[in-house]
Parts: C-alpha cells; structure tokens; sequence
C-alpha cells in the first residue's frame, strides 16, 4: 500500500477534518422546475397544427428564395435575417446557392468595387460570403477611405453603415489590416453615435457593439434580432411568423431534453453524495444548447449535458476539496480506469467517479447500433484521462506555490478549458461520430485549441478574483501578472488582446478544414462565443445563476407569441 493509499484510510474516518480548501457555492435556484418536461411527449406538445403551420410556412420562405423582385441588396439582407433568427439550418442550399449567384455576378465578373458607396452593403456582402468560405479581400473596404489613408468622414454618421463593418471586422484574418483599422474606427464612431442618440437606437448601437454576429450565440440571440425586425415597417411577416413558430418547436424539444436531464440528475441523487461543488445543470446544458440547438444533436445534448454536469463536480473536486494525495489517487483511477482504486477516497469523488463511468456505459449503449461504439468509447476515455492529467497539474501547481508562465497555462489550459471533452461528447451520439471527424479531434486542431484558450482565459478573468480568495492555483491572469511584471489591469488588456488574436485564428481555420463538416466546426466556434457570454465583463455566469435567470426564461420557459394561420 503506498503512504498516500495508508494516509487516506487512516483519515478516511476523519476526512471532513481535514482542511480543505473548499468554496461556499450557492445552491441552483431552479429546484423542480424543469422536471416537468420529463414526463410530457415531445410530439404532442409541439401538436399537429403546429407541426403543419411550420411546414407551409417553410416552403413559403423557400419560395422567395426564387423570387425575382428582390435586388442583390435585398437577398442579402433577407440571407441575414434569416441567419439572425436561427432558421438558416432550413434553407442551406438555397444559402449557399444565392451566395454562389451573387459572388459570380459581384466577384468572378470584378464589379464589386464598382458598386455604389453604400457602405452597409458592401460590409453585409464581404460579412455573407466570408462566412460562406468565398475568397474576398478585406482590400474592398480601401474605397471607404480618404486620401490621407483615413476612413472618411462620410461613414462617421452612417450608424447603419458602422455597424455593418463593425460586425464585418470580427470575421478577419491575420493580415487583414484594414479591419483592423476598421474595428477600432467603427468602434470609437458606434460608442459616439450612441451618446448621442435615442435610447431604443442607442440600446441597439450597445447590443451590436457588445455582441457582433460573429461572437454571439445565435440562439440566445434569436428572439432580440426578432423584436427588432419586427419593428421595421418593411418587415416580412411570413419570415417573422416562421421563426416564431420555429423557435417554439425548437424550444419544447430542448425543454423535453433538459426535462430528461433534470429526472436522471434527482433519481441519481449524486448532489447529497457531493455537497461541497457546484450544482449547476442548467447552466451546463445551457452551454451545449449554446454548442448547437439543431435537431440533430439531440441526443448529443442531453449525453453532454449529463457529463458537463458531472464534470462541474470532478473540476471541484480538483480544486475545491480533495488534498493532493487524494487527487493523485483519483487521477490514477482515471487512467487505469479501475473503480477498486477509488474506495479509500471521500464518498463525494468515488460517486463522481462512479457516475462517470456510469456515462461512458450508457454512450456504449447509445452508439452500439451505429458499428462505432468502441472507437467512441475509447476517444471519450483518453478525453476523461487527458482531463483529469491537466487537473492534477493545476493541483500539483497549486500545492508546490508554482506560478507557471503564460505560455505553459495556456498549454494546460486547452485541456481544463473542457472544449475537447464536451465537443467530443456532443458529436459521439450522433452522425457526425466518424473516425476522421474523431481522429482530428484527438490531433489538437488550431481552431479547437484557440476555442478552448479563449474560453480558459475569458472564464479566467471572470472567476480568479473568487478563487484567489481561497487556495487555489494562480489563473491566467495571474500567470500572466507575475511573467511579464504587470499590473492586473494590464493583464486584462493582454489576455484580452490575446483573446482577439485567437478569434483570427479560428476564423481562418474554419475555412481552412475543408476534411470536416462545417457543423462540427460550427460546435467548436460556439463552444468560443458562449465563453464570451458567459464571462462578459468579467462576470461569471455560470457559478452565478441569477445573472442568466433572464436568458433560461427566454430560451427554455417561455414561448414566443405569434398569429397562427387561419
């Protein structure tokens, strides 16, 4: 038996007399109130008539997609709403083939510089087909400016115009230049324009400034971009109408989803079993419903969302409760993956590493039709192992009073960030579980590491100033503090500044994967926005739940209100 081994069963009797470094998380304020929705059938609630509206609705919309009355513009900014209001999942071919259309008759045939001066159009154009993965240079908006090299002044009062190439400067590169230039020009006008102008217009000009298309996450914001549209007299009511009716039915299958979770969580009773961490189950499957709120991902979301749950638990466990020799001893369990090692330890982390393994058999089961069960199994065991090793570095850390470099978190952070592991365990149940898709999953993929350093340090800046109330292992900005000798304000800036430099990776290698389904891909960059949600001006919203009360209520509570078809 090894000292740590002897140490734990000679305490085990006294092991709540140990001082740990244990945090006073508040309980969930949600209760029962998703359990409800267990019980209730998906294909009742959402009813006939219902189901039969969405549908004529549907290829009403198709069929504008044909219409001949609507001008370049036009179709541009009818592909936005679309997108805006999460629908775009429905009409991808009719996308991508109206962007293919405009990008022949605009780019091959080189009249885009040509076009008129509407800067609102141009920066929609360049926003659309950049997305799409068309090849347009960021040298377009050289037109916008003077001979001094300076934007003119012109776009200085076009508030419709700056917020336009506001939220197209979000989607640049490394080299891109002028939207660099772009950013912090629209940036300083937008903030102007908004002192200066009513509070429902300067109430939009601080939503597109807080949250461009790019960096939001389109679910939570589907129902904003509504009320807004549906202010503009010129609004189409079958667009509207459809996304209403799309959004109630999207919601009671993610209400039928959490509902499910919600009765696995109270029959498992594991929270008596694990007192001291975070409950925290609505705020993790709010993070997968943020990963992707398609159909499709169904079971996806409700596997990931259990093992998010139980990971909140293991990441407490870590750094919120077990001594070292404790986290040595589960860290080991983890890699043999042996239940016998566990029975020394506290009752709360052999229940979490019972319930983990519980999950890695029900993903056995779920994906035992498809022919590819082991090759999941084992992709989402090295995941737990390849989490639980980073863990145990981040104790090691916290108990030696090491202070690594930036760099050397970073590296580790990619791991305890949670991205790979929940991306793995979003795409296991579903279609998109191959081998090449997991394969370069487990190659460390640029825009996978540049998600998951993004959601580190965002959560980082959110978290640390709790966290360094009690022991606990120097964050990012701390790393940061002591290897380059600055204040914490500056380390905001520059952990900031880092953040928007690993947006420009993701954004190039989302077109650079050609090998890999743009909706995986689309999974990996959500897993990024949501981290800018959830720890926006340092704030952290997934340990403090009332400061996402609002957003549960709108996306998982309550319907939107529409006029049904007669």
């Amino acid at each position: 038996m090894s000292l740590a081994v002897s140490a734990l069963v000679s305490t085990q009797n006294g092991v709540s007399d140990l001082n740990r470094p244990c945090a006073k998380f508040a309980p969930s304020i949600w209760g029962n109130t998703f359990l409800q929705y267990a019980s209730e059938s998906l294909e009742q609630e959402v009813g006939d008539k219902m189901k039969h509206q969405a549908q004529i609705l549907k290829e009403e919309v198709k069929m504008m997609f044909q219409s001949s009355n609507q001008n370049i513009m036009q179709k541009l900014k009818f592909i936005d709403s679309i997108q805006r209001f999460g629908i775009s999942y429905h009409f991808e071919k009719e996308i991508n083939q109206a962007l293919e259309q405009i990008s022949n008759t605009l780019i091959k045939n080189n009249t885009i510089i040509n076009q008129n001066d509407n800067h609102y159009f141009l920066a929609l154009l360049f926003r659309l087909l950049r997305q799409q993965g068309y090849q347009i240079s960021s040298d377009v908006f050289n037109k916008f400016k003077n001979e001094q090299g300076n934007f003119n002044e012109i776009l200085a009062n076009d508030i419709q115009g700056l917020c336009s190439l506001y939220e197209a400067a979000h989607i640049r590169t490394h080299g891109d230049d002028v939207l660099e230039e772009a950013c912090d020009f629209t940036y300083t006008q937008l903030m102007s324009l908004a002192n200066q102008s009513s509070p429902s217009l300067a109430a939009q000009i601080n939503h597109c400034l807080r949250k461009p298309f790019n960096k939001s996450v389109a679910r939570f914001e589907t129902r904003y971009h509504m009320a807004v549209y549906e202010q503009d007299s010129s609004h189409n009511d079958t667009l509207l109408t459809f996304a209403k009716v799309d959004f109630n039915i999207l919601q009671k299958m993610h209400q039928k989803e959490i509902g499910i979770i919600t009765k696995w969580w109270k029959q498992s009773n594991v929270m008596k079993k694990v007192p001291h961490a975070r409950d925290r189950l609505v705020e993790c499957y709010l993070w997968i419903l943020a990963m992707s709120y398609k159909p499709e991902y169904s079971n996806g979301r409700m596997f990931a969302g259990k093992l998010a749950t139980v990971i909140t638990l293991l990441d407490d466990s870590y750094d919120a409760y077990g001594t070292i020799e404790e986290l040595e001893l589960l860290t080991e369990a983890f890699q043999r993956w042996d239940s016998g090692l566990v029975g020394c330890l506290p009752l709360s982390m052999k229940t979490t590493f019972d319930t983990i393994v519980e999950l890695s058999k029900e993903i056995e089961l779920l994906t035992a039709q498809s022919g590819n069960s082991s090759l999941v199994v084992s992709h989402l065991k090295h995941a737990i192992c390849n989490l639980t090793k980073a863990y145990m570095i981040e104790a090691k850390w916290c108990h030696e009073h090491y202070i690594p470099t930036y760099d050397e978190y970073k590296v580790n952070g990619i791991v305890t960030s949670v991205c790979p592991l929940l991306f793995i365990s979003m795409i296991c149940p579903g279609e998109f579980a191959t081998k090449d898709v997991l394969d370069w999953i487990s190659s460390d993929p640029k825009i996978i590491q540049a998600a998951s350093i993004i959601a580190r340090v965002t959560d980082d800046m959110g978290t640390h100033k709790f966290e360094q109330q009690r022991v606990h292992v120097a964050s990012s900005v701390e790393c940061c503090m002591e290897h380059y000798k600055i204040s914490e304000v500056e380390a905001y800036k520059f952990i900031r500044k880092d953040v928007e430099n690993y947006w420009k990776v993701i954004n190039e290698e989302y077109h650079n994967s050609n090998d890999i389904p743009k909706s995986v891909l689309d999974c990996v960059i959500n897993y990024a926005r949501m981290a800018e949600f959830s720890y926006e001006n340092r704030d952290d919203k997934f340990t403090n739940e009332e400061l996402v009360k609002g957003d549960v209520s709108s996306l998982l509570l309550d319907p939107v209100c529409f006029n049904e078809l007669q």
